[in-house]
């Protein structure tokens, strides 16, 4: 079979929407992100699915990446790794809990969390960032297609304007690396390669 037809369309697309981030917005996250690292306080990273995939992907490059040439580092914390803490609040309480309930006693205003959800209607990430509001907390909103409620509660809304989303998933790794990659030249004088 001959797919490049449609290769061809799925990369176009993901081109154009490239095209129509706002990069004030992501500017603002990376700002946000380096204050919170600065101050010492923790950024709580989570969603569900191929977003837990990219939050925990998340995790590693600012904890690891970014951090390992900088005296002070990231605290990067994705609260949807431990399987075994997620399937007991689920079982127990409710998979709508599995984030709200380990955010909780944790947050300090200071903190960020950084909500994953490309619909952005996800109702367990909706739990935990009306949590975290209600702490002080500050919100980056990772969302595609119209950015859902997500999108409305977000401080800084990394948003993929698109109905799509396998290219919605593939934009918010592209937000991870575009940061990693800055911040490690800028913070360390060690850009990626």
């Amino acid at each position: 079979m001959d797919f490049t037809k449609q290769i061809r369309e799925y990369l176009e697309l993901e081109i154009s929407i490239l095209g129509k981030l706002d990069t004030d917005e992501i500017n603002r996250a990376m700002n946000m992100l380096e204050e919170t690292r600065q101050k010492g306080s923790s950024v709580y990273v989570f969603g569900n699915g191929g977003s837990a995939a990219t939050a925990s992907h998340m995790e590693n490059d600012f904890n690891k990446g970014i951090s390992e040439k900088l005296e002070k580092k990231y605290r990067f914390q994705c609260i949807n790794a431990n399987m075994a803490t997620i399937m007991a609040i689920a079982n127990d309480n409710g998979y709508a809990r599995v984030f709200e309930q380990q955010l909780e006693n944790k947050l300090k205003p200071e903190d960020v969390i950084i909500a994953i959800s490309g619909s952005g209607n996800s109702e367990n990430v909706i739990k935990a960032v009306e949590y975290a509001k209600k702490q002080g907390c500050r919100i980056i909103g990772m969302t595609g297609y119209s950015g859902g409620k997500l999108k409305e509660l977000s401080d800084v809304s990394l948003h993929v304007p698109l109905d799509n989303m396998q290219i919605t998933e593939d934009v918010h790794i592209i937000f991870n690396h575009l940061m990693m990659y800055v911040l490690c030249g800028e913070l360390s004088g060690y850009p990626v390669h």
